[in-house]
């Protein structure tokens, strides 16, 4: 070894770790690597499952964030919580780009593996599927993929009977403008949200004046932001997917392209979009 190769050691790093706790130990990084098991021999196999591995890390700090966030507003700790809701759409942003790796992968590749990976489907996340339920996009007929797992199946139930993060965000803002809470309208809770005239007056009459309300005008853009980001992910799932293979149907039975466009109507904050042409 050259007597010129720089030794980290000398500035004070440690360089003998038995013992002591290691990044490897830190992170159980053993744990986590072994956990990409391809079932063929495919080249691209590995690419897929990493994709999805990562996607759903990422979708167990979104839902950490947002369930933060929901509990920061029924406390109206307000600063936190825009932190949390801005890291939301930061990380959305970071799911949109892996789709872009994920789009090296050919359809003459894909086709290569894709039998090994039977009925399976990331229709069935169960963690996407508790992202919606927590904005307030809530169908109990999508509970039914995940029968199979009570405890999963429990989670998702447990969420459809409490106010979403929508629903908690419209209470602020009845009670801000308002100042009682009798006229707030009930909480949706087991079915996509639909909009409501009151709901959109009172966002509209906030933008009208934003000065003088200027955090629940900051609370709406903070929900729009992350709604955009959130579109953005659907329609670069179904670009993907159209990519990769075409108008076939998806493995989980569904009609793939076809049904992942009609997601991309779904609004998770309606009177929040609409507003915008009544100003």
């Amino acid at each position: 070894m050259s007597s010129d190769a720089y030794d980290p050691g000398s500035e004070g790093a440690k360089m003998a770790m038995a013992g002591a706790m290691s990044y490897g130990d830190y992170l159980d990084l053993d744990t986590l690597l072994d956990q990409q098991n391809p079932l063929s021999g495919a080249h691209d196999e590995l690419l897929f499952i990493i994709q999805h591995h990562t996607s759903e890390l990422w979708m167990k700090l979104i839902l950490h964030e947002m369930q933060a966030a929901r509990e920061a507003l029924i406390a109206r700790d307000l600063p936190p919580m825009f932190k949390m809701l801005a890291r939301v759409s930061r990380i959305f942003e970071q799911l949109n780009n892996q789709w872009d790796i994920l789009r090296t992968m050919t359809p003459s590749d894909y086709t290569t593996f894709r039998e090994v990976l039977g009925p399976s489907s990331g229709f069935q996340s169960y963690q996407y599927r508790l992202i919606e339920y927590v904005l307030g996009n809530r169908n109990p007929n999508l509970l039914k993929p995940h029968a199979h797992v009570p405890e999963v199946h429990a989670k998702l139930a447990r969420e459809l009977e409490r106010p979403s993060l929508y629903d908690e965000a419209v209470r602020f803002l009845f009670e801000t403008l308002d100042g009682h809470d009798r006229d707030i309208p009930a909480p949706q809770l087991n079915h996509p949200h639909q909009a409501v005239e009151a709901i959109q007056e009172r966002w509209a009459a906030v933008y009208r004046d934003v000065r003088a309300h200027w955090t629940l005008y900051e609370l709406a853009e903070k929900l729009v932001d992350l709604e955009d980001y959130f579109r953005r992910w659907r329609f670069n799932h179904v670009t993907t997917v159209e990519r990769v293979i075409g108008f076939k149907r998806g493995t989980g039975g569904t009609s793939g392209v076809t049904y992942l466009r009609k997601m991309l109507d779904v609004e998770l904050f309606p009177e929040l979009w609409h507003l915008r042409g009544e100003l």
